[in-house]
């Protein structure tokens, strides 16, 4: 339900962007739990590597919450997010490039080309992703675009559906180790 603050209606999102300006944790444990799994997606994809997926991520939540105060209150905080995790997905693989010299092939130019992937690459990954998601099960199918589209909490999604909030939380992670078995093997 919007809230209103300083005379404006605003959305959760932005309550929860207004809280972690303000220095509320519980609002930043949200945002976490919302995006770090996208996040994530959306380095290993241009990465292909763990490693630098897991710590851009940490990165990225790590300097939003000591730059907090900083934050733009008329910008989506995932627009932030992303903008962050690029950043640093580049810094990280010019550096992994320095440290290991240019004969592995990761460089400046390859982060560059890497960043800089063709469209058709992307709406193909995303086809075989949203390809994968409706070859769930439909329950599974049904909690993990509510949490991850829409997304609802848990406890929503337990409420709407009939069934426990464990079972929603199950869902969600067996969808998730289906969407990464693809996502692996689209990579390699």
């Amino acid at each position: 339900m919007p809230a209103i603050q300083g005379g404006y209606l605003c959305s959760s999102m932005d309550n929860v962007l207004y809280n972690i300006r303000n220095g509320d944790i519980a609002s930043f444990k949200t945002a976490y739990q919302l995006y770090h799994e996208k996040l994530y997606f959306y380095v290993i994809k241009h990465t292909q590597s763990s490693y630098l997926a897991e710590e851009t991520v940490q990165l990225t939540f790590i300097k939003i919450w000591e730059n907090r105060s900083g934050l733009a209150p008329d910008v989506e905080l995932s627009q932030q997010l992303f903008r962050v995790a690029k950043s640093l997905m580049i810094d990280l693989l010019r550096k992994e490039g320095r440290r290991l010299g240019p004969l592995t092939g990761i460089t400046e130019q390859t982060a560059e080309f890497v960043v800089g992937e063709t469209d058709l690459s992307k709406k193909e990954t995303l086809r075989q992703v949203y390809d994968t998601i409706e070859q769930m099960a439909p329950v599974r199918r049904t909690v993990f675009k509510l949490s991850r589209l829409d997304g609802r909490t848990h406890k929503e999604i337990a409420e709407q559906l009939s069934i426990s909030p464990k079972t929603v939380e199950n869902h969600i992670g067996r969808a998730l180790r289906q969407l990464k078995d693809t996502l692996t093997l689209l990579f390699f």
